[in-house]
């Protein structure tokens, strides 16, 4: 007979995994030093069946569908104690969930609760105003930047509630605030995410209006009555814009760049406002901070390539990636290239950055060869930043990776833009051979953006183009676009070089360009750039499946 309170613990134990089945939730706990994702609970009812009771990262990524991998990812990525998780995700087989919880140890332990997402629906709006909360609004906005398409995020605190909550008292200013919040919804209806975010703060993330900053302004520096009293409420404004896509900042950090503009508004007085620019990173310290933690990355083995799917766009056939810089700071998580790359460049770092994701891609390419013999003519792209075609050993480094991994001829590619050849066309010209007679493909990048003179093309070794990203995505509202690509496309074939557009979309673009004689496509059509783990399932899949999934529309 065991002891009555062993009993009980037992009891305990069956009854809450009981409530938990029948109330469809979840509970999760995630490990990252064991690589161990825990679930216990109603996993089966959610489609997480496959992962219960425990599994592997790399298992959870597989899991996940295509579109829902980067939010996998984050979900897994370390955070500083306390942060908090808002993510919506679908599994396959299963129903789109919430995950929610919270990191209670750095890089030791994170644990919450996933449900349906209707059961967390109510939960997700600020009661007073019947907008989102602040966590609910950051996960709907990362879900927003995960589409290429540029964002304002606007931010507008009201001035003098202190005051408000003085003179009328706090039930009353909370009536202002309820119909600040519905003049908001009035102003912005469905195409907007609106939030409040703050005690005193909204927020508005949109894309497409050419001023959501004045049409916010019209919408709530109106008159309002109140128990008597006329309140004209003033606020200040802050406001950000960023490109959605692969590169896209966290949404968190880009609320955070929001709210210091909110700051510096408050600044010119009543009604300010300000747009956020990098001066306003108070007294420099973020940037020195930055700077520090930059110059020792390469070595503490933070700086990783990440790698976006090239396909054939005849077949749909996967035949390679672009290797691209992401810094994966310990604190701050992901950082995109375009937050350090400028600085890294300002440092002098670019050539020891440049080096390691060579040697990195080269090592991924003759892992994913040795591992899958599918693979065929799989190649890895590699950018050299600005310069580096004259850095010293850049021939050697390269020659000696491609011997040493015995790589086939042309599968590691390096990719050169116009502007920097054009600095000096006859040094370029003879680096370039010697990299191509060591065994390196080689691909002129953002083709059309700025070669002065096509006569160096024929003399230059390259056996690829890239059109640049600008020329595809507005081929369908620019003739000249597509006048431009149909002649890099005939170019390509009359010297014989493949051609790989940039910036493919959807699957109405990619069959757009294969109707103009264009090789290959790359982008968020078929996958933004995604980690070696989620690259390797995405290479997985794309071999069984026979081709690279791609977006309908988008």
């Amino acid at each position: 007979m065991r002891p009555q309170g062993q009993d009980r613990r037992i009891w305990d134990a069956a009854t809450t995994l009981e409530a938990l089945g029948g109330a469809q939730v979840a509970l999760w706990v995630w490990e990252p030093e064991d690589d161990r994702l825990r679930l216990f609970g109603a996993a089966r009812q959610l489609g997480l069946g496959p992962l219960a009771p425990e599994c592997s990262s790399a298992a959870f990524r597989a899991l996940a569908l295509p579109a829902d991998r980067a939010t996998a990812e984050e979900l897994l990525r370390i955070h500083e104690p306390g942060t908090e998780v808002t993510l919506r995700m679908k599994m396959r087989g299963g129903e789109t969930c919430l995950w929610r919880g919270v990191w209670l140890e750095e890089g030791v332990r994170a644990s919450g609760v996933v449900a349906p997402e209707t059961g967390f629906a109510a939960s997700e709006l600020d009661q007073l105003t019947g907008l989102l909360d602040r966590r609910s609004f950051v996960a709907r906005a990362r879900e927003r930047l995960a589409s290429p398409v540029r964002q304002t995020l606007v931010v507008a605190d009201l001035d003098r509630l202190r005051r408000l909550n003085e003179a009328l008292g706090h039930e009353r200013a909370d009536l202002v605030l309820a119909a600040l919040g519905s003049r908001l919804a009035a102003a912005f209806g469905g195409d907007a995410l609106l939030a409040r975010v703050g005690e005193d703060e909204f927020a508005v993330m949109i894309s497409g209006d050419p001023d959501p900053v004045e049409r916010l302004r019209r919408a709530l520096e109106q008159p309002l009555r109140i128990a008597g009293f006329d309140i004209l409420p003033t606020l200040a404004v802050g406001a950000v814009e960023a490109e959605g896509g692969q590169d896209a900042p966290e949404a968190a950090e880009l609320l955070r760049r929001a709210e210091l503009a909110v700051e510096a508004a408050k600044a010119g007085g009543l009604g300010g406002g300000a747009a956020y620019g990098r001066s306003m990173e108070s007294d420099g310290l973020s940037q020195l901070a930055l700077e520090a933690d930059l110059r020792g990355a390469v070595g503490r083995g933070e700086m990783t390539p990440f790698y976006q799917p090239i396909v054939r766009l005849s077949d749909g056939k996967l035949t390679g990636f672009e290797a691209l810089c992401r810094w994966r700071h310990p604190r701050r998580g992901v950082i995109p290239p375009d937050e350090f790359l400028p600085l890294a460049m300002e440092l002098g770092l670019m050539d020891e950055i440049g080096a390691h994701m060579i040697r990195t891609s080269a090592r991924q390419l003759a892992a994913w060869r040795g591992s899958h013999a599918a693979v065929g003519d799989l190649t890895v792209s590699v950018n050299l930043s600005t310069g580096e075609i004259h850095r010293p050993g850049l021939i050697d480094d390269v020659t000696g990776l491609i011997a040493k991994h015995r790589l086939p001829h042309g599968s590691l590619k390096l990719e050169i833009t116009e502007s920097d050849i054009m600095r000096d066309p006859e040094g370029a010209a003879t680096v370039l051979r010697a990299l191509r007679a060591g065994g390196a493909g080689l691909a002129l990048d953002d083709f059309g953006t700025g070669f002065s003179s096509l006569s160096y093309l024929t003399r230059l070794p390259f056996d690829t183009l890239k059109i640049d990203r600008y020329f595809v995505r507005t081929m369908s509202s620019n003739e000249g676009s597509v006048k431009i690509v149909r002649s890099v496309v005939k170019l390509g074939q009359d010297l014989n070089l493949e051609v790989v557009a940039e910036g493919v979309e959807n699957a109405i673009m990619a069959r757009q360009l294969m109707e103009l004689g264009c090789d290959y496509g790359q982008g968020f059509g078929y996958a933004p750039a995604l980690s070696p783990q989620e690259a390797e399932v995405y290479l997985n899949e794309s071999y069984v499946d026979g081709a690279a999934p791609v977006r309908r529309q988008g």
